[in-house]
């Protein structure tokens, strides 16, 4: 088939997405404003491989733990005991840190299971597919099935498993804004005999708190679940760094609901884990959660890193970080005039939209002058036609680094 017909006329979601994406990512590329080889990185100030200097909001690293001498010290011992790598599933061979980890991720979580995955997609995949089916002993479901109901703003590692998620049950997409046709959807699977299992974000990546406990509550009397990829909202909130979904529940996980959580944020290391209430859910999950029987275990020396960074989260000092976060967050609205994406919120990410991709290149080359790297969104990351520039704040920002981003946005004050 002729391309041009092939853009008119989709044959799947991959070529509609495809026929639909402008050549703004790739015009980023050219122009430098993305795609950065960093050569070398102090704090939030990094070298790029031309030599210059730019102070970077790029990266998801909040509290700015990936630097914390625990963690590098942690993982050059692990090198210096293993090697590079310990090459077997978790299944058959594992490094002691795996066991380690997850069990101070317990503590962490109030005595929840935590099951550690390589990354939080692997999580969706591995745990998803089980929930649906009702092998999870702590998620029970109706015996007419399930149906799942996929927010159209979670993340795309959500979105991409939903052909696999439609061989067990229906699916549906709704809008979050849209909660009228949210309960029509409860209603009828609740006439249906189906048991719902709603699949959100926390912490939206592009922007956004959801609001996981009206939508646990909205689920309760259909007994469905509540699925919750908190991948940028773990560490930023709560004594011990829960994230924003666990605190949301009062630092308890509520018996319908799964969260997943990034270990690669704000946490300071990589992976990601599953965080579910008993054992019984865990042995399943072990046996047969694909990505854990068919894969590896995180990287050794990152995994050595995640239990460095745990006991900096039992430890308290995760705690003072959080607050130099948010210091700073409310630096850079009160710059602002409280104009960004996220402005007052508790999410580490703010972000200046546009009505046109032109504007938002526009202020993209701004900050990318003035000496800041950010990150330029255009769809389908954001709405068709549309462009957005997202700044990730870390507790390392420095007053200047906010204030240098706040000129160089260069946002027209509202008028009353």
């Amino acid at each position: 088939m002729p391309l041009a017909e092939k853009e008119s006329n989709p044959a799947n979601w991959v070529e509609s997405r495809i026929s639909k994406t402008s050549d703004s990512m790739d015009r980023a590329f050219d122009e430098g404003l993305t795609g950065h080889v960093v050569t070398e990185r102090t704090g939030k100030r990094v070298r790029l491989q031309d030599g210059s200097e730019s102070v970077e909001f790029v990266s998801c690293s909040y509290l700015g733990l990936e630097e914390h001498p625990a963690l590098v010290g942690a993982a050059t011992e692990a090198l210096r005991r293993y090697g590079a790598h310990l090459s077997s599933s978790r299944n058959r061979m594992r490094p002691v840190y795996l066991g380690e980890l997850e069990e101070l991720l317990s503590t962490v979580y109030q005595g929840n299971k935590a099951v550690a995955f390589t990354s939080v997609g692997n999580v969706h995949l591995g745990l998803l597919p089980l929930l649906g089916s009702g092998a999870l002993p702590s998620y029970p479901v109706s015996p007419g099935g399930v149906t799942f109901i996929v927010d159209r703003t979670a993340h795309a590692s959500m979105q991409v498993i939903r052909g696999i998620l439609e061989q067990i049950g229906p699916l549906h997409r709704f809008d979050l804004a849209d909660q009228e046709a949210l309960a029509g959807i409860l209603r009828d699977c609740g006439a249906a005999g189906r048991t719902p299992i709603v699949l959100v974000d926390g912490v939206g990546s592009m922007g956004g708190l959801i609001d996981v406990v009206g939508l646990r509550a909205a689920l309760e009397p259909y007994g469905g679940h509540l699925y919750v990829d908190d991948a940028h909202g773990i560490s930023i909130a709560g004594p011990l760094g829960g994230g924003y979904a666990f605190e949301e529940f009062g630092d308890q996980l509520p018996p319908n609901v799964v969260i997943a959580g990034s270990l690669s944020k704000g946490f300071g290391g990589a992976g990601g884990f599953a965080l579910v209430p008993g054992d019984a859910d865990v042995r399943v999950l072990r046996k047969f959660a694909n990505p854990l029987v068919f894969g590896h275990s995180i990287m050794l020396p990152m995994l050595a890193a995640d239990v460095a960074a745990a006991r900096l989260h039992l430890s308290g000092e995760v705690a003072a970080l959080q607050q130099r976060l948010w210091h700073n967050a409310d630096v850079l609205d009160a710059l602002t005039g409280g104009q960004l994406v996220n402005a007052g919120l508790r999410s580490p990410v703010r972000g200046a939209h546009y009505p046109t991709e032109e504007a938002g290149f526009a202020a993209a080359r701004r900050l990318r002058a003035a000496g800041v790297l950010v990150l330029p969104a255009f769809f389908p990351t954001v709405a068709k036609g549309t462009g957005l520039v997202r700044l990730a704040l870390s507790a390392l920002h420095e007053r200047e680094h906010l204030e240098t981003a706040a000129e160089a946005l260069a946002l027209t004050p509202t008028q009353d």
